[in-house]
């Protein structure tokens, strides 16, 4: 069954496929309007494009996407997308999922990324096997970081580049 998309108050996230990884990443973006969003100039950025091949190689490996690949950040406003999220493959063992997620220059600071990462740890944790969500920064991202704080994810780890962050499912045993 197709993942469906996740309806947040000012943005849908809808699940990249294949065809249109592969179409945007050949800087195709009249795919999109051909599922109803507006082609901009301004995405993909490059963080978008540095990251589609890895997005393209999850999907070669899946008969149909799952979910816990990536998701286009579309304005509910008008229709045009404004970053990518999502997860770096399904629960591990323990239950583990990652996320991560990118808005484009333009559209940050407006609190796209807390709502999109709020909705995809809701998404993530609506499934039974996922008893956590993981999340790593830059240390001197700040912005990234308040994010993952208000989300309620709690500082692991940092070396001298990186900060690791957790957030254990709510009632879960670790």
């Amino acid at each position: 069954m197709p993942i469906q998309p996740i309806h947040t108050q000012r943005l849908v996230l809808i699940p990249f496929t294949l065809e249109i990884a592969r179409a945007v990443y050949a800087f195709n973006t009249g795919i999109l309007a051909e599922i109803g969003l507006v082609p901009t100039r301004i995405w993909p950025d490059q963080e978008s494009m540095d990251s589609l091949p890895r997005i393209i190689k999850r999907l070669e490996q899946l008969p149909e996407p799952t979910g816990f690949e990536s998701w286009m950040i579309v304005l509910k406003q008008n229709a045009t997308v404004i970053g990518d999220a999502g997860f770096k493959g399904g629960p591990n063992q323990e239950g583990i999922v990652d996320i991560g997620y990118s808005i484009i220059e333009q559209e940050q600071q407006k609190g796209y990324g807390l709502e999109t990462a709020r909705a995809l740890v809701n998404w993530a944790f609506w499934h039974p096997e996922v008893k956590a969500v993981t999340a790593n920064c830059q240390v001197e991202n700040t912005a990234s970081a308040r994010i993952l704080e208000k989300l309620g994810m709690e500082e692991q780890v940092r070396d001298d580049e990186m900060v690791y962050w957790k957030l254990v499912r709510p009632n879960a045993v670790s």
